[in-house]
Parts: structure tokens; C-alpha cells; sequence
């Protein structure tokens, strides 16, 4: 198979209204936001099958840390994450991108070679590749190949709802267990979980001198 052109697209809450669960200081809670909003761009970036990355938010602070990644901003009203999900795949496919994978901002601990692996799972036409939560109760990385093959489904909580979506479009849909990119961080638990980890020990180390 052709080296496909591929995009990863990452919605991003508002800084000050995301996070909710998380139980810290207002202003450490948007820092830690901007830390792993970071740390995702910068593993993405240094990743070998993407070639480009599209951030869509209505956060100029997030949109601001993109640049240094070249990243493309979309803006939107913060209508949900389906609705940004659209407004990126109207993007792409006017760019004639193949294949997108779709990120959360809060997937800090996953590497480069994380998602090299999970874009190799691609063997054809029609695909769709989903990484859970830890849970099993969210989407952690969602590819789609071709860019629009599916609506997401989001805000359902659930991963199962967007398999559902993705079986009315095709057969060719895949589960795939990657462990770090399987840890997202909403509450404290996740982040006592992530800094007893230390994967990413100079990540960690920003992340615990909020606290």
C-alpha cells in the first residue's frame, strides 16, 4: 500500500471549561491543559506517517501552541467535538488528505512509535481503528481511512457507540489495545496513576511542580 497522506486532528475544549473532574486550582488545571496539549503536539510531530496536524478550537491559547508545529487552526463555536470533528474532515478533504486519526488533547503519555504502530494497522480501503480508554468508556485515537468514512460519535461516552457508527460504513473496524495511549487524564486518580508511571519522567516533572 501507498504511503498514505494522513492528518491527525486534535478538538480542544477551552482551557477554563475543560477538565471538570478535576478536582485542583482553576489556573493549575488550564496549565496542565497547555502541558499535555503540548506534549501531544510535540509526539505527533515527531511521528513518520503524519504529515500534517489540525487543531480546532475556539481557544486562542490553544491555537497559539500549535503554531510551533505548524499546525493548521480551525476555529470553531465549540458546538461539541462531532461538530469540530466535521469542520476538520471538510478541511482535509478539500486537501486531498487519505487517512485522519483523530486525538485528544489529554493522551500525554503516548509516544511516537505508539502511533506509527497504530497507523501500520492500516491494511486497507474502508478502515477504522479505534483505541479505547482505560475504562473501555471513551475513544482514546480513532482513524478513519478515507478522511470522512464516518460521523463520530463522542458524546455518547462511549467507545461502543462509535463502533456502531463506523459498522453502518464498513466491516473493517479494529480494536487496538495501546497501553499508553489507552491512559487519558481526567480526574486525580489518572494523574497519581501517570506520575507513579514516570514514563515521560520530564513531562511528569512539569506536571507535578503544578500540583
Amino acid at each position: 500500500m501507498h504511503k498514505l497522506k494522513t492528518s491527525a486532528i486534535i478538538p480542544v475544549k477551552t482551557f477554563s471549561k475543560a477538565k471538570t473532574r478535576l478536582n485542583i486550582q482553576q489556573t493549575c488545571k488550564e496549565e496542565i491543559c497547555s502541558i499535555m496539549l503540548q506534549e501531544v503536539l510535540k509526539t505527533i510531530s515527531n511521528c513518520n506517517l503524519v504529515s500534517k496536524i489540525v487543531i480546532v478550537s475556539k481557544d486562542e491559547t490553544a491555537l497559539k501552541i500549535g503554531r510551533p508545529f505548524n499546525a493548521i487552526e480551525i476555529f470553531d463555536d465549540e458546538s461539541g467535538v462531532n461538530n469540530a470533528i466535521n469542520l476538520a474532515d471538510e478541511y482535509l478533504s478539500d486537501k486531498n488528505f487519505d487517512c485522519s486519526v483523530i486525538f485528544p488533547q489529554d493522551i500525554p503519555i503516548m509516544t511516537s512509535s505508539d502511533i506509527d504502530a497504530l497507523l501500520g494497522f492500516i491494511r486497507s480501503i474502508n478502515s477504522v481503528i479505534i483505541v479505547p480508554s482505560r475504562q473501555f468508556n471513551g475513544t482514546n485515537a480513532l482513524v478513519r481511512y478515507p478522511v470522512g468514512l464516518m460521523q463520530t460519535r463522542y458524546d455518547m461516552g462511549s467507545y461502543t457507540h462509535q463502533m456502531d457508527a463506523a459498522s453502518t460504513k464498513t466491516k473493517n473496524i479494529s480494536i487496538a489495545l495501546i497501553r499508553r495511549m489507552m491512559l487519558d487524564i481526567d480526574d486525580e486518580s489518572d494523574l497519581a496513576f501517570m506520575l507513579k508511571q514516570n514514563a515521560k519522567p520530564d513531562f511528569c516533572n512539569k506536571i507535578a511542580s503544578c500540583l
